[in-house]
Parts: structure tokens; sequence; C-alpha cells
């Protein structure tokens, strides 16, 4: 038996990378975010103008899906990189990528001006996005979460909850203040372009603030930690820690799940099946991410107090109770109680979103922690996440508009996540500089992080 101390960590500039992480986050959750914005409105006339207007609609949205698809491969060759590289440099590349890709997006040509290369060039610079939204994910949280103090890692990870909500509300507000100073034809011919075009700016500052932020304390001890270095991080985290990666993605499915219902099916149950206004949707889901912001920094916050398992399991039990009366509120057509149901449902759903990072951080050792976090996050996304919008659609269908078959599903996904929860350890407090498997700091050692390895 052995022990080993973490790596002090600097306050300063523990502050410097979470902004860093946070800001560029934030920025590529926006820019994927205002794609979808305009995908189902302004990209089906302009660059799927041959095809018939369903068609040209399917096509546009087709694309945002390709964004999708191609996140599991940026988050595979990421953490691939990210445990052999280094966390910085990856940062910088992926929020570099991003940002080039939303200006070319901005810049693109249309149908009517190059023909067929049109959707061809947005399809590509759709997969780019997707790449790098795929590897900045978990590689921010992990810039941020190791250089964190042990006992406010749980708060960091809070913060970085909070920029897919945060994005969706900017880009909404972005193009709803474009729509409102410029006529139809304006917007149409070069108004949704501006906020593309203008990320520029964005990118700038968030490398620059990267640029400031030194290599992670845990990657640096890994780097002067005399034991054998992984040749595939990928491999090996599959190898030894397939149990792990499967029980955090089987957890996240859930959140991952429940948050593309309420943000993506939701909106379509209001205005199709109980024929409410897009502006009664629209409105209620701004309230909903404005609960979500405060639902991941407060995830995070009792994190720290209670422990990872303690709070993901309060969130996991609301979210299963918000569920079974989701549908019947909303069908009362009554605003604000529509209003206040979306955004408990969002806000719990955020607040297991809002530990997420940390959880998952704190399940592996450095050298596999970006590959095995990245397989986790992205797994769940791409199994149950993605697809949930188009599976609830069709579940409808097949039940005559009757929503408890969908109800049914995802109570059996978030009792899955609670098993999954119920069983983890307890990880608050583990030595994020280790390079081994180590046993969770007591809550009352957190303030000296010394660990004592397993057997």
């Amino acid at each position: 038996m052995s022990t080993s101390s973490a790596t002090p960590h600097d306050s300063r500039m523990s502050r410097k990378a979470v902004t860093a992480a946070t800001l560029g986050t934030a920025l590529e959750w926006f820019d994927f975010t205002l794609y979808g914005a305009v995908s189902a409105t302004i990209l089906p006339k302009l660059f799927f103008p041959a095809m018939e207007p369903t068609a040209g609609l399917l096509a546009s949205l087709a694309t945002f899906g390709v964004g999708l698809a191609a996140r599991p491969l940026g988050a595979i060759t990421c953490g691939y990189l990210g445990d052999k590289l280094g966390r910085r440099r990856l940062m910088l590349a992926t929020v570099t990528l991003m940002g080039l890709a939303s200006v070319l997006m901005g810049l693109l040509p249309t149908y009517n001006q190059v023909g067929v290369w049109a959707p061809i060039l947005l399809v590509v610079l759709r997969i780019i996005q997707g790449f790098a939204l795929g590897g900045e994910s978990t590689g921010a949280q992990l810039m941020a979460l190791e250089h964190a103090a042990p006992d406010r890692r749980g708060r960091y990870s809070g913060l970085l909850g909070i920029c897919s909500p945060l994005s969706q509300i900017l880009a909404n507000a972005v193009l709803l203040t474009l729509a409102g100073l410029l006529s139809a034809e304006q917007f149409e011919s070069f108004g949704w372009r501006i906020p593309f075009v203008m990320s520029f700016v964005l990118v700038l500052v968030a490398i620059f603030i990267r640029l400031k932020v030194d290599e992670t304390p845990a990657f640096v001890a890994l780097k002067q930690t005399p034991v054998k270095k992984e040749r595939s991080p990928l491999k090996a985290a599959l190898g030894s820690h397939r149990k792990a990666i499967l029980r955090l993605m089987l957890f996240f499915c859930s959140p991952a799940a429940l948050f593309y219902l309420i943000v993506i099916f939701t909106l379509s149950y209001l205005t199709k099946h109980l024929g409410l206004s897009q502006s009664l949707g629209f409105s209620a889901l701004m309230v909903a991410n404005l609960c979500a912001i405060v639902g991941a920094l407060a995830g995070g916050y009792l994190s720290d107090r209670w422990g990872r398992r303690k709070a993901l399991m309060l969130g996991s039990i609301m979210t299963l109770a918000i569920m079974l009366v989701y549908f019947p509120i909303l069908d009362t057509r009554n605003t604000f109680a529509i209003m206040a149901i979306m955004g408990l449902f969002l806000g719990f759903t955020q607040f297991q979103s809002g530990i997420q990072p940390v959880a998952f951080a704190e399940a592996f050792p450095t050298q596999v922690r970006y590959s095995g976090s990245a397989l986790a996050y992205t797994g769940a996304n791409l199994l149950v996440g993605g697809p949930m919008p188009m599976v609830a659609v069709w579940l409808m269908s097949q039940s005559g508009n009757s929503p408890w078959p969908l109800v049914g599903l995802c109570a059996v996904i978030n009792l899955v996540s609670l098993a999954m929860i119920a069983i983890g350890p307890e990880t608050r407090g583990v030595d994020l500089d280790r390079v081994t498997e180590t046993a969770p700091a007591s809550p009352q050692n957190l303030s000296t992080s010394t660990l004592v390895e397993q057997p």
C-alpha cells in the first residue's frame, strides 16, 4: 500500500481554466445551436431549392443530423490525441476548427450561385462542426476539472453544464433580434449569416484565453511519472475500463434522451398536437433553459456538499416523478403550467448534466480519462439522445397520439440510469492526478486528498 498526494492547485489558474473551458464550449454550442435554428427555415430555400418544400426541409434537417453523427468520431479521435498529447493542445485545436467552420458557413455561396456544390460544402462544414464539438465537450471538461481544487470540482462541473442551455438562449435571442431589425428579404439574403461570421470574434477571444491556461496538473504529473505509457489510450480504456464506460454511458442515456425530448419534441407536441402557438412554445423553452442553468449550477454545488452519487440520485428520482405528470400538465394548455413543468423537467435533467463532467472525470485514471469520458458521453448521445425526437414521433403515431408509450419508454431509460447511479462508487475527492486506480478519498480528507491505492 502506498500513498500519493495530489498536485497543489493554483486557484488563479483554476479560474482561468474554467473560464476558458466554459467560454469555448458555450461558443461551440452556440454555433451548433445556431445552425439547428436556421436549418428548418432559411437553409432549405437557399441550399435545396431544386427539391419540393418537404423534401428540401428533410434534406436540410438531415445536414443537422450529420453534425450529430460526426460527434462520436470527434470524441474518439480527440480523446486518443488528448490522452497522448495533452488537454491544452486539443482545446486550442477544437475551438479553432469550430470557429473556422462557422465563419465559412456564414460565407457559403447558395445553390443559385454554385449549384450542387452549395449543399455539398454545407454538409462538409457540418461534419467539421460536429467533429469539433465532439472533441470539445470532453476536453473542456477535463481542462477545467483537472485544474480545480478537489473541493470545488462540482462547482466547476456545474458551470460547464450551463453551456448548452445558455447557447440556446443566446442563439435564439440573436436570431429574434436580427429578424426584428431586418425585413424578411434582408434576413433571408444576409441576416442569417451575420451571427456565423461574427462568431469569429468570439473564437479569437476564446483562443486568447486558452493560450493563457497551462497544461493541466494531472497530465503534467502523468508525463513526469515513471510508469508505462499507454500506446493506445482508446484501446486501454475499452480493455481495462469497459465496465465503467458502459455504466456511465447507461447513466447518461436518461439525461441525454430527456434533454432532446424537451427541447425538440415538446415544441412539436405543443404546436401540432395541442394546436398552441409557436411563440408560446419558444417562450416556454426559453424559460425552461433559464431553469436548466439554475439546475446545472445547483447540481454541481450539491455534488460537492453531498457527494456525486447522492446528488445524481436526487436528480434522477425527480425526473422520473416529473415525467409521469409532464404530458397531462401540457395537455391543460395553461401557459403558466406549461412553462412551470417544462422548467422543472429541464431543470432537473440539467441538474444531472451539471454533475456529469466531474462524475465522468473522476471515474478514470489520467492516461485514459479523455478517451473513457468521451466514449461514455458520446455513446449515450448516439444511442438514445439524438434518436429520441424521431422515436417519440414514431411512438405517438403508432399509439393514436397517446403519449403514454413514450412515457413508458422514458421511464425505463430513467430507471436504468438510476440503477447505474446506485451501483456506482462515490468518487468525490478522488485524486485526479493518479495514473493507477485509487480508492476515493473520504469526505473528511478532502482537504488533503491523500489517497491509498487499492491492492
